[in-house]
């Protein structure tokens, strides 16, 4: 199991990340200030490292920059709100491996995770084909098959049934759902989900996703 460390200040973003990953399949370690960070990347037992540039104390840039003089070469995801090419650069020029701005949706950034460990020959610690019953899901060719049948998902519902097949049988919410699949800048009060859900119904089987009444969705049993 690949074991990533998260340094992020704001607490909102963090949980959401830390959540994600751990329901993705990868330990999590999350630290908030750039001197942390450092201390915590010099004991080598992490294969990834998400790093926020806007740190208190060392801000990204920094950490990066001695992490690499000491020539590490774990793969790094810098995540910023700023947006300025030259920030991009900086980030990149100064031993980045990607750079993903703020607000971000939760699947791009398990999508360039995947694609960082790949490359760094960690990827096979990370589950890659989830089965349930009669529906396999390959997160690395991005294929759902069903009864046989290779079906064409759109990403989001695709990200629906990732989150389903990695908790069958568990009720989700929701609100869980949204944080999930659309990412931590989503509007509570939308039924965005409740209309991909009739999507993907449409697609798998309506009697595969069962309504919960009152709490959410749940992936129904395989038998």
């Amino acid at each position: 199991m690949s074991s990533i460390l998260v340094v992020e200040d704001e607490a909102r973003i963090s949980t959401f990340v830390e959540k994600g990953l751990t329901a993705a399949g990868y330990t999590t370690t999350v630290v908030t200030d750039g001197r942390s960070a450092l201390d915590y990347l010099a004991t080598g037992s992490f294969d990834l490292v998400l790093l926020d540039v806007g740190l208190p104390g060392l801000d990204g840039f920094e950490v990066l920059r001695r992490f690499r003089a000491g020539g590490a070469t774990t793969p790094v995801i810098m995540l910023t709100a700023r947006t300025s090419v030259d920030d991009t650069v900086t980030g990149l020029d100064g031993g980045a491996n990607d750079y993903l701005p703020k607000p971000f949706k939760f699947d791009e950034l398990l999508a360039r995770i995947r694609v960082r460990l790949r490359e760094a020959g960690q990827q096979g610690a990370a589950e890659t084909v989830l089965r349930h019953g009669e529906i396999t899901l390959d997160l690395r060719a991005r294929r759902i098959t069903v009864d046989g049948a290779t079906l064409d998902l759109s990403a989001r519902e695709f990200g629906l049934a990732e989150q389903f097949l990695r908790h069958p049988d568990q009720v989700l919410s929701r609100e869980q759902l949204l944080s999930r699949v659309w990412g931590f800048d989503f509007d509570p009060g939308s039924n965005v989900v409740d209309v991909y859900v009739r999507y993907l119904r449409a697609k798998i089987g309506a009697d595969r996703i069962e309504t919960v009444r009152g709490m959410g969705y749940r992936l129904a049993s395989a038998g």
